[in-house]
């Protein structure tokens, strides 16, 4: 199974308390949960794709912190995923770490980055039902005024009507993008199509 999950913020006491306004009492209360909500779901066998800024903590507190996480573990870097530099971070502990990496799950063609890209690669294909072979999953903007504006600008794009190649019929563009933000899953990590559903 693969998982997906954005913006876990680990070790970010001043995220929990203003910006996100999480609720926690304390960091260390925030990131017990986040910890426990994440192994409850994963699997040693399953793969997660975390979409960027994943800790703040230091090298070290962040290096034990993984190795508390199941799952194999994929990194999307983030603005705040200033560790990964560090010559002490435990790089052995994951999969790959990447900018920007384009996958496949269930037959679907799945781009992967940090920040939301509204033109994406594949944002087009459609299969003969007309549902979409391509998502773009991202994070960075939380749940903040940034995501609707996004909100608006995947509403603008998804109704603009547009001619496919090689078809008399018009269509509108298809925009099929995700904000994977840990809150809107109670910070659990999610497949595809559960956040699709979601």
């Amino acid at each position: 199974m693969i998982y997906y999950i954005a913006d876990c913020h680990f070790f970010h006491n001043a995220l929990n308390e203003k910006m996100d306004k999480r609720g926690f009492k304390s960091c260390e209360e925030m990131n017990e949960y986040m910890i426990r909500k994440w192994n409850d779901k994963v699997t040693r066998a399953d793969t997660v794709v975390i979409l960027g800024d994943l800790s703040l903590g230091k090298v070290d507190e962040t290096n034990e912190l993984v190795n508390k996480l199941k799952g194999k573990l994929c990194l999307i870097t983030g603005n705040h995923d200033k560790y990964v530099n560090s010559p002490d971070f435990d790089r052995d502990r994951f999969e790959w770490i990447d900018n920007y990496r384009v996958i496949t799950d269930s037959q679907k063609k799945v781009v992967c980055c940090h920040y939301p890209i509204p033109f994406y690669d594949g944002q087009y294909r459609k299969r003969h039902n007309g549902d979409p072979k391509t998502y773009m999953l991202y994070g960075h903007v939380h749940d903040t005024r940034d995501e609707v504006l996004m909100k608006k600008i995947i509403e603008m794009i998804g109704s603009t009507p547009y001619y496919p190649i090689g078809s008399e019929h018009e269509s509108t563009i298809p925009c099929n993008m995700i904000n994977c933000f840990c809150m809107r899953s109670d910070y659990t990590p999610l497949t595809l199509s559960e956040w699709i559903k979601l």
